[in-house]
């Protein structure tokens, strides 16, 4: 059985909501935006595992409470059997080495001020580790990335560098320290449609070669059908459906990830589409609906049981799991 690298339970962070000085006098009750409510995954040693949603769904939140960039409400992270979701900062630190993430925004997430050799060597610096061999191990991590010569690149600033070359550098300083988990928050976003590929693959291979826990956040599942082993979908902070690539995009259950698939363009014109209408707009995470949260839009709506129930996320089969009442009976 494969090992579980990272596994979260239950996992909740509301973020408190600032009223103005009218309604604090006019109601004392405290605000919430339930970012994450109650997610539950397990990520296996050598996978890539996709989350996927519409944006404000919960997705980045939940990678970085897995990374423990930001404190739980509620819930259990476990990482390799570790329980971390509260543990000091003195204690996390040792396990921050194997815990990586690669951000969004190459232009933002790197010192525009630092060498990309500056970059690289900070982490190693950081950890306490490298020595006499911290150039060896930058030289290392750019070859890994496809930045060769190194030498051509250690003396760079980001500014001098493409955006794909960038995010080879942020992916180079996410590998330095040989991690086992690795957040991948949309890290192709930000880049040239002609260039994403090569991100994508670069990243797919040395998932491959390191055995790395991988959790790649997206809102494109033409790509995490690619690239990703198994995928979860979010809703307004939950978990709706999860399982296989293949499964749950192929044979989707739950009419929000039928709908999201529905919306993927398809170069074929004489293809035949399943056509899902979803009306309204994205409920308010600071006041989310009772019972099924996407009962307000679900065009499979089948009265008072989606309005006041909450379904539970069951298994239907192989692994593939789903929370919608029409498949709970």
């Amino acid at each position: 059985m494969t090992e579980t690298i990272v596994k979260c339970e239950n996992l909740k962070k509301w973020f408190s909501v600032r009223t103005g000085f009218l309604h604090t006098l006019i109601s004392r009750r405290q605000l919430f935006v339930h970012a994450v409510d109650g997610v539950s995954v397990d990520l296996r040693k050598g996978e890539i595992f996709g989350l996927a949603g519409e944006s404000g769904s919960g997705k980045t939140t939940t990678g970085r409470l897995l990374l423990r960039l930001i404190e739980p409400t509620d819930g259990k992270i476990l990482f390799k059997g570790k329980d971390i979701t509260f543990m000091k900062d003195r204690d996390l630190r040792p396990l921050r080495r194997q815990m990586q993430i690669v951000f969004q925004d190459p232009y933002e997430s790197l010192n525009p001020r630092m060498l990309v050799r500056t970059i690289l060597e900070e982490p190693l610096l950081i950890q306490k580790m490298g020595g006499r061999k911290l150039t060896g191990l930058v030289y290392k991590a750019l070859e890994d990335v496809q930045l060769v010569p190194p030498d051509e690149f250690l003396l760079r600033f980001p500014h001098e560098l493409s955006g794909g070359q960038r995010q080879r550098v942020a992916v180079a300083r996410a590998l330095v320290l040989n991690p086992e988990f690795v957040v991948a928050d949309e890290p192709v976003s930000m880049l040239d449609v002609s260039i994403r590929a090569e991100i994508l693959n670069l990243m797919v291979d040395l998932v491959k070669k390191y055995k790395l826990s991988f959790l790649y956040i997206t809102h494109d599942l033409a790509l995490a059908r690619h690239i990703c082993d198994r995928l979860a979908i979010m809703y307004l902070g939950k978990v709706v459906e999860q399982g296989s690539s293949d499964h749950v995009i192929g044979e989707p259950l739950h009419p929000y990830t039928q709908a999201l698939i529905a919306a993927v363009p398809v170069p074929d014109p004489e293809s035949k589409r399943i056509e899902v209408q979803v009306q309204g707009e994205i409920p308010s995470p600071v006041n989310p609906p009772s019972g099924c949260r996407f009962h307000t839009r679900c065009p499979a709506y089948i009265g008072d049981i989606c309005r006041t129930r909450e379904p539970p996320l069951i298994d239907i089969g192989k692994g593939h799991l789903v929370a919608c009442h029409l498949h709970s009976k």
